[in-house]
């Protein structure tokens, strides 16, 4: 069964100017390139592993329990030894002496609280300190006063270049 061909009307419309480029494109225009198709195949390794992977898939799949044999299982209790008796019987007697403890039987005792304080050697020093910083941080530079740097180079007299000559 073939379908009738669209009318003229039923067609989508062109714009004009996308229609005048199209008709004066010119395939002279272009640039030359060739075209390479690459098809990386994948190396003895993807594909050994793949096997290996849908061959352990099958073999779940396929696996039947019934195949399997029956065994009993054997659970073996170890017992503690006597040094393990005698550490949990350490904790125990700890712990029940924690738990009965009578806090009654406690005597009272008054808490002494000693601050001593720096002496005053100490504290003018600190003083000093805080004075000399604060001095170093709020210096004000307006109160310096411009001053100019003169080289003086002064030339050795004669008596001392022919000192030097004769040594």
């Amino acid at each position: 069964m073939s379908c009738p061909a669209p009318s003229l009307k039923d067609l989508p419309r062109v714009a004009v100017d996308f229609k005048t480029e199209l008709e004066g494109f010119k395939t002279d225009n272009l640039k030359n390139a060739d075209t390479m198709e690459k098809i990386i195949l994948p190396s003895a390794e993807d594909v050994e592993q793949e096997r290996t992977h849908n061959a352990l898939i099958a073999g779940v799949e396929n696996f039947k329990p019934s195949s399997l044999k029956r065994t009993d299982t054997k659970e073996k209790i170890v017992l503690p030894n006597a040094q393990d008796v005698a550490a949990e019987k350490k904790e125990k007697a700890m712990i029940d002496s924690i738990e009965t403890f009578d806090a009654t039987k406690l005597k009272h005792t008054e808490t002494q609280e000693k601050n001593p304080l720096p002496d005053k050697e100490v504290i003018k020093q600190e003083q000093r300190e805080q004075k000399l910083i604060s001095g170093i941080e709020n210096f004000d530079t307006n109160q310096l006063k411009h001053t100019e740097t003169q080289e003086k180079n002064t030339l050795p007299t004669k008596e001392v270049i022919d000192q030097e000559k004769t040594a």
